[in-house]
């Protein structure tokens, strides 16, 4: 037997002899012959003193194990495809998965109640974190050129996911991507030098997602929802220093059109016009917010302030109108233009509207008077144009500025594996409440002003 093996075979019969009560039948299923275990008993396998490798470690684990990984340099792709299991560092820091610019993605999820927590994934081609339904997406097949085509792949969803305290850096699409999954939760984390965007959802509906309390600086885009409809909530982020920090948007490369339905609350979305960042294929560049084809999303109590171009903007997508989006009770400072609609002649918007909103400039002019909420559905929007400044060149994203150290997972030594539930509970949008400009700074690495 190799060497590797045994090591392996030794490890998990070592770790499963901890589980008090052990030498009943263990039962069949991963890791039967390996070591036995009183059925629904969970164990801890630890890296690399149980299984030498994250990989190996997570092969031998079952649903509800946790995998704890000690401080450490893996070059490795970890692919988690069995429900239940909870992937943890030691150290959010000094647990670093690096691709080497050889792999598609550092950690790919492709089963249900999973848990990826507290550690660094860098320098991979796509993704930083995967989590999908889709086969296609989990092999890395499409997405060379940014996002993911799947052809006539159906659409599949991974059900129940958690991504919490993960540091996300310098991967050439995104950094933290859920595609073609539901009911999810991505929070506390951080990305930077996403050549697409930091934080990715796409091809969901109804989503059931949450992406609350995250740090995204030094992308391309801060946030990306493309098709991302129903019950998806992007709440009390921080999505400053970016090119742009935020979009919602209908896609045709993904299925699920159109994308309707977001919520964008408590968010600082601010100063996004970093030269020092990877530039977009699009070219965008000093845009706080945009809705490119999106309908029916509502943006509530943001602080949106300092970008050069625009705070937010509303267009439209090819053949596909924005509709019904409302903006309601935001704080606009300091932006080349506050809010701004713009669409092509063919594909005019309808229903869009401003409620509350502290703001000094829109385009068209006088868009908080003539564009009231609520407005009936079928009332068309006003458009116009404005001088957009020039976006400078960007920079590899093997380039961009290395993250500062980022808050830990509590107890992660102690705590036990993480219960991820079917469904996440939801925020409710009344109890979200305007950020101060401070959001989120002590973690921070771009100012505001």
């Amino acid at each position: 037997m190799p060497r590797l093996a045994l090591r392996v075979l030794a490890a998990v019969v070592g770790a499963l002899t901890l589980v008090a009560g052990c030498g009943g039948d263990g039962g069949s299923g991963k890791g039967s012959g390996k070591g036995r275990r009183p059925a629904g008993a969970h164990v801890t396998i630890r890296v690399p003193a149980d299984a030498p490798t994250i990989s190996d470690a997570v092969s031998l684990a079952r649903p509800g194990d946790l995998v704890l990984v000690a401080p450490g340099v893996y070059h490795e792709s970890v692919r988690i495809d069995t429900a239940r299991i909870t992937l943890r560092g030691l150290s959010r820091d000094q647990v670093v998965i690096d691709g080497r610019l050889q792999q598609p993605s550092g950690v790919v999820v492709s089963a249900p109640g999973v848990a990826v927590e507290n550690l660094t994934v860098k320098n991979n081609t796509q993704n930083g974190v995967l989590v999908t339904g889709s086969a296609k997406a989990a092999a890395g097949l499409p997405g060379g050129s940014g996002g993911y085509d799947t052809g006539d792949e159906p659409v599949t969803f991974l059900k129940s996911f958690l991504v919490s305290h993960v540091t996300a850096t310098r991967n050439g699409l995104y950094g933290i991507y859920a595609f073609s999954a539901q009911n999810g939760v991505i929070e506390h984390s951080y990305a930077s030098g996403g050549a697409d965007s930091g934080i990715y959802v796409g091809q969901c509906k109804p989503c059931n997602i949450v992406v609350r309390d995250n740090v995204a600086e030094l992308n391309a885009v801060g946030y990306e929802g493309t098709n991302a409809s129903e019950n998806m909530y992007v709440v009390g982020n921080r999505l400053v220093g970016n090119r742009v920090g935020l979009t919602t948007n209908s896609n045709h490369q993904e299925k699920l059109l159109p994308q309707k339905g977001s919520v964008i609350a408590g968010n600082l979305i601010a100063a996004n016009q970093q030269t020092a960042t990877p530039e977009q294929a699009d070219g965008g560049w000093g845009i706080g917010a945009g809705v490119d084809g999106g309908s029916d999303n509502r943006f509530v109590r943001n602080r949106i302030t300092g970008n050069r171009n625009a705070g937010l903007v509303i267009t439209a997508t090819a053949d596909i109108p924005p509709t019904g989006n409302q903006i309601v009770d935001n704080a606009f400072t300091g932006n080349g233009v506050d809010v701004g609609w713009t669409f092509p002649t063919a594909t005019r918007g309808r229903g869009n509207c401003l409620r509350g909103n502290d703001l000094r400039t829109t385009v068209p002019a006088r868009l908080a008077t003539t564009a009231v909420c609520p407005l009936p559905a079928g009332s068309s929007s006003p458009a116009g144009t404005w001088a957009a400044p020039t976006a400078p060149g960007g920079i590899p994203f093997t380039e961009v500025a290395a993250p500062a150290p980022q808050p830990q997972f509590p107890d992660a030594a102690t705590a036990g594996a993480t219960v991820v539930p079917p469904v996440p509970d939801l925020p409710k949008t009344e109890d979200i409440r305007l950020p101060p400009a401070s959001l989120l700074a002590a973690h921070a690495r771009v100012r505001t002003s």
